[in-house]
Formats: C-alpha cells, sequence, structure tokens
C-alpha cells in the first residue's frame, strides 16, 4: 500500500478480530483495536508484530467507550469492522432477560450506533463498514434463536446504510462466517455433531473477510453447503424448516441441550 489507510476492529482480543488485526498488520494498514480487556488486547498487539497497531480499551456497548473509540480514531477512517459479539445458546424458555439483553446490545446495537459515531470519519475517507454477521442471519437456527435474531438485524441494518450511503462514498459489506472455532465455541460443542456443524477457523474467517472488504463486495458466505443452503433459505424457507427442524429434534441434539448448562460466551475483546 502506498497511501497507508486505517482500519478499526472492535472485539479484537482474540479470535477473529485479533486474526483480522493480524491480517491488517501485514497489509500496511494503520490497526486500532476495540475491546474491554486491555491485556487480551496486547497480546494482540504482539501477534501483530511489527505492524502499527494501537489498542482503545473501550466497552462498545457504552456511550463513553464509543466516545474513546472515536477519539483515537480521528477525523478520517477507511475501515470500519463491527466485530465484536456475543453468544447464548440453549431453549428460548431458559435464556434470562440478562441473556437477551446483552446479545441484543453487543451484537446489534454497539455497531449501529458506532457506526453512526463514526460515519463523519468514514464520509471524510469514503470508507467502508464491514459489518461480521453470520450464517445464521440468514437459517435461523433451534437453540441460536436470539443470537440469530441479531444477526438477521445486522444484516438488515447493513443493506439499509449501503442504500442509505450509496450517494456519499461509503461502501457496506455483510460478512457471513460459519461456526467458528473461539472461544465462544465451548457454548455449543456439544450440539456441534447432532447438528452437522462445519467450524472454520479465525484465521480462515479473517482471509475470507479481508478479500470481501479489499474487493468492495456486498456479502460474503463461506465456501461450501451452507452458502448453498442460505441460497434455499432465501427462495424455498420450507425446505430448510423441514431439514433443521428434523435436527432439532434429533434425539441427540435434545440429549446435548440436556447435558451440563451451555455458558454463556461473549467472544473475547
Amino acid at each position: 500500500m502506498t497511501d497507508r489507510k486505517t482500519v478499526l476492529i472492535t472485539g479484537a482480543g482474540s479470535g477473529i478480530g485479533r486474526a483480522l488485526a493480524i491480517w491488517a498488520a501485514g497489509m500496511g494498514f494503520d490497526v486500532i483495536i476495540a475491546g474491554r480487556t486491555a491485556a487480551t488486547l496486547e497480546q494482540t498487539v504482539a501477534a501483530c508484530g511489527d505492524g502499527q497497531v494501537r489498542p482503545v480499551v473501550a466497552d462498545v456497548t457504552l456511550a463513553e467507550g464509543r466516545a474513546a473509540i472515536c477519539r483515537a480514531v480521528g477525523g478520517s477512517l477507511d475501515v470500519l469492522i463491527n466485530n465484536a459479539g456475543t453468544l447464548s445458546v440453549g431453549r428460548l424458555c431458559d435464556m434470562t432477560d440478562a441473556e437477551l439483553e446483552r446479545m441484543t446490545a453487543t451484537n446489534l446495537v454497539a455497531p449501529m450506533a458506532l457506526t453512526r459515531d463514526l460515519l463523519p470519519a468514514l464520509q471524510a475517507a469514503k470508507g467502508r463498514i464491514a459489518n461480521i454477521g453470520s450464517v445464521f442471519g440468514d437459517i435461523a437456527y433451534p437453540f441460536f434463536a436470539g443470537y440469530s435474531a441479531t444477526k438477521f438485524g445486522l444484516r438488515g441494518f447493513s443493506d439499509a446504510m449501503r442504500r442509505e450511503l450509496s450517494g456519499v462514498g461509503v461502501g457496506v459489506t455483510y460478512i457471513a462466517p460459519r461456526a467458528t472455532r473461539t472461544a465462544a465455541e465451548s457454548a455449543f460443542r456439544s450440539l456441534v455433531e447432532p447438528m452437522d456443524m462445519t467450524l472454520d477457523s479465525a484465521e480462515v474467517v479473517a482471509a475470507q473477510a479481508w478479500d470481501a472488504i479489499l474487493g468492495d463486495k456486498r456479502e460474503s458466505f463461506p465456501k461450501g453447503k451452507e452458502r448453498f443452503f442460505v441460497k434455499v433459505q432465501r427462495l424455498f424457507p420450507s425446505i430448510v424448516d423441514k431439514s433443521v427442524g428434523a435436527q432439532a429434534r434429533d434425539p441427540r441434539t435434545l440429549a446435548a441441550l440436556d447435558a451440563p448448562q451451555h455458558p454463556q460466551i461473549p467472544q473475547p475483546q
């Protein structure tokens, strides 16, 4: 890159966020990473080697956290990656208000609010917004109801902002990885086999995400069966109802749900 560009990545303390930061540093971006925990952010900085990486300890669900991020960004931002997320798994009847509110605040409200706050900087650079969603934002999965709802919302927000910003030179990319091997995997590990999930590494997700961002793509889905199922879901949802409903009723799935409780796992930030 001849002119250094700046990227902000939320939820960059580990997992997908850390992998995104490592890729960005390797490509010569000035990288700003945001997260709640100083120690994990410093680990990400170290993992980025000699790259230009600045950590910002901030909670994106709080106004003061977003204000700290905006101060670090300044007047111009080339790429905003809304990556921070949290996950709770189980029957909806077992979900607490706190779990539902945490997923909504982190996965949906925070990226909307942070995007709003950073719009002037993005417009100044004619930059790009990248929202890290999920295949579950197209294919609503049983026992991931709250999480799916927030990712459906993030996909809708991405579409709306792409159209709203079409006249000001700011692009929007929606990235929908499948299940990923991160700390959050422990929340649904027992469901992987009975629900026939395929998991990618954080590094694979980051590579595909950057390919979509740098290619100015509208959206990005993983290679494989999930991409096909997303198309089927959009055209013939009743087919997916039958297939995924059968997985939900499978005795192996129900046994996994009735095992010791799945913890609520926020994506490390």
